[in-house]
């Protein structure tokens, strides 16, 4: 610092410090910096309130209010999952599958099938696709038998594999079905229909792979999404319930039933009843007595075949 300036800041200090003894007077312009500095650190520090701001304590929330809370945000995704629904789906079905609705396969599949339905005939008819979901609870399902493609014929598929709609004669599948039956069951006798819905009621679940196809057209269908959402109900069933018996009939419906958890539950293999491959194992498999069996074990009620 110049003389001059020193001289300056000396005689602007003179104001705020006190005065010092003759023999220090050779000291005082270095003294005034020094208490000078210390003075205007001193004002310029923030006070601790200012310099560690702090926020009221947060209260926290009573049981009352978290459970409102969980309880409304359960009630915007059932909004959403409920919006994104196919028309005609079971709500158990619904809770338990609504993960699906949203993915972007599932609305592609959605998608493709609207426009087949605007360009040609599609069966079954739209309320019918997901009559499967409609007929038990999804925690109420026993037996599990799988199916591969509708039937393309006009007034035979209803959303049950296998089964057709009254006065619909049973298809040549179903007539095997009906014989194996027949050999198997005591008291058995031919309904004379087709409809399985007796069946489904008891929770026998009667899924398709594809649950959808083009009037007179097989598997055309195929290979859209409809697999990979009926191997996710396959696997929600797995992984969520017990004790089910499996039916799987031919090797389509075999290795989709490949990810069956089989320590939970029961898997019965056979070939399919078609009239192609039934003379090679079908008849004589006893699977409609065996899952009764089955399911006595898991401590379950038996189906009764013979309420068709």
């Amino acid at each position: 610092m110049s003389c001059h300036g020193m001289s300056m800041f000396v005689l602007h200090c003179g104001r705020f410090l006190k005065p010092v003894s003759p023999p220090a007077a050779r000291f005082l312009p270095a003294l005034y910096f020094a208490q000078y500095t210390k003075i205007v650190q001193k004002k310029l520090k923030p006070s601790a309130v200012e310099s560690e701001p702090t926020s009221p304590p947060l209260s926290p929330l009573s049981p009352e209010q978290l459970e409102r809370i969980a309880r409304n945000k359960r009630a915007a995704l059932d909004k959403l999952t409920s919006a994104q629904t196919p028309p005609g789906f079971g709500e158990s079905w619904r809770r338990g599958l609504s993960a699906e609705f949203g993915k972007p396969y599932f609305k592609q599949l959605m998608s493709f099938v609207a426009e087949e339905r605007k360009r040609h005939t599609v069966y079954p008819p739209a309320e019918h696709v997901f009559t499967w979901t409609q007929m038990c609870d999804i925690k109420d399902v026993k037996v599990v038998i799988l199916g591969q493609d509708p039937y393309h014929g006009p007034n035979q598929a209803h959303g049950l594999c296998f089964s057709v709609k009254r006065p619909v004669p049973p298809p040549p599948s179903l007539e095997n079905m009906y014989k194996e039956l027949i050999s198997d069951i005591e008291g058995f006798q031919h309904p004379k229909h087709g409809d399985l819905t007796g069946w489904a009621k008891q929770g026998v679940l009667l899924l398709n792979a594809v649950l959808t196809v083009r009037a007179h057209q097989a598997n055309s269908h195929k290979d859209k999404g409809w697999e990979t959402f009926t191997d996710a109900v396959v696997q929600w069933l797995s992984d969520n319930l017990e004790g089910l018996v499996f039916m799987l009939w031919g090797s389509y419906a075999q290795k989709k039933g490949a990810a069956i958890n089989r320590k939970r539950h029961h898997v019965l293999q056979a070939v399919h009843p078609s009239p192609l491959s039934a003379h090679r194992g079908f008849f004589g498999c006893r699977h409609f007595s065996k899952a009764n069996e089955l399911l006595k074990k898991s401590g379950k009620s038996p189906i009764d075949w013979k309420a068709l």
